[in-house]
């Protein structure tokens, strides 16, 4: 891919200057950030409000998604063997569900939250399914047939026909960023994610051509309404299929985020979006955890590497930033003012611990 605004004659000083001042072991702590996830993912396993039938919970874009995709690349950087019990729990709870697909009730039924929550749930699921179990199998290179399943039913959901076409319905309970009115394009970002992750050439299968235009299409198509939240999802994911978007479309996020970086060198997740809270409480708007963490890792995925000073400086942010007592990065709801104490209240909190874990984490890999 091209450097995006780093001519090649400034590489060499740019690699050096990175391996000169890359995270090491005493710049942030990568043991306390595996023990909070762990901790957040082992809480939701057991929270009444996520159970569901089967004897199985419900997958949530805040907390055990991230969490799936954060936890082996810090299992990595600690040189970890085995996977934690919460890993662990969390992936037998996503093989359950996708062997019983066809048994299963949805995350939410139509009878008890209304028309259309049933597809919604579906899609949203067979998404989230397929990134969870493909980010599994990418450690192994080795591709496997409960994971196929999961892609094959994410793609027998994917639409075809008006606006959608090329996406998936998704969650839609106006809260921000992850379950709103735009946020089918968050959700195909995932899905985009899975493909591109998934080991063994998958992506580039004959019988997925179709799909895979319809994906591309409807990124492109859709690309100009769009937050830079989502945007910044759709960088992440075209590193993964870089037909996804066009070179001046990648640039143009490059640039949108650049120039959302504060002085302190972090983002807010409040610029990422024009959010306004349905409580009507101030949104904040320092530097926070889930932004910086998010924007930092997207554009690690665009740029040539670490060595950007965009990007040297969101790292340094994060690792300037991590609680010393619990081990996460904080950030703050987009929708209402919480107990940031609370279980609710440390939901984006979650989030930017993940995204802020994977970003340390690919500098220190490279």
């Amino acid at each position: 891919m091209v450097a995006l605004g780093i001519s090649l004659a400034c590489l060499g000083l740019l690699e050096k200057g990175l391996r000169a001042s890359s995270p090491d072991q005493h710049s942030w702590d990568r043991k306390a950030a595996a023990s909070y996830l762990d901790g957040r993912a082992a809480w939701w396993m057991t929270w009444p409000t996520a159970s569901r039938d089967h004897e199985t919970v419900c997958v949530s874009c805040h907390t055990t998604l991230p969490y799936a995709l954060a936890r082996p690349a810090l299992r990595a950087a600690l040189s970890e063997r085995d996977r934690a019990p919460a890993e662990r729990t969390l992936l037998s709870n996503v093989t359950k569900r996708v062997a019983l697909w066809k048994e299963v009730a949805p995350f939410y039924p139509d009878q008890t939250r209304g028309i259309p929550k049933t597809s919604e749930s579906r899609a949203t699921e067979a998404i989230m399914n397929a990134l969870v179990l493909t980010t599994r199998d990418a450690e192994t290179g080795r591709l496997t047939d409960e994971t196929r399943d999961a892609l094959d039913n994410m793609w027998a959901l994917q639409m075809k026909t008006e606006a959608l076409s090329g996406a998936w319905a998704w969650l839609n309970f106006r809260n921000e960023p992850w379950e709103a009115s735009d946020s089918p394009y968050f959700g195909a970002a995932l899905a985009a994610l899975a493909v591109g992750t998934a080991p063994e050439g998958y992506a580039s299968g004959s019988e997925l051509r179709d799909n895979v235009k319809r994906l591309r299409d409807y990124f492109q198509r859709e690309f100009e309404h769009q937050t830079l939240f989502n945007r910044l999802m759709a960088l992440w994911a075209s590193a993964k299929l870089p037909e996804l978007l066009t070179q001046e479309q990648r640039q143009a996020i490059f640039d949108a985020a650049a120039g959302k970086q504060q002085d302190d060198g972090g983002w807010s997740t409040a610029s990422l979006g024009a959010f306004k809270r349905y409580d009507g409480t101030p949104l904040e708007t320092g530097s926070d955890g889930l932004a910086t963490g998010l924007v930092t890792l997207a554009l690690q995925q665009a740029s040539v590497g670490s060595g950007d000073p965009r990007i040297r400086r969101g790292l340094d942010w994060l690792m300037r930033n991590q609680d010393p007592a619990t081990g996460r990065w904080s950030a703050t709801s987009l929708n209402k003012q919480r107990d940031p104490a609370s279980d609710a209240g440390r939901f984006m909190s979650d989030a930017a611990t993940a995204f802020g874990s994977l970003a340390l984490a690919r500098a220190m890999a490279q």
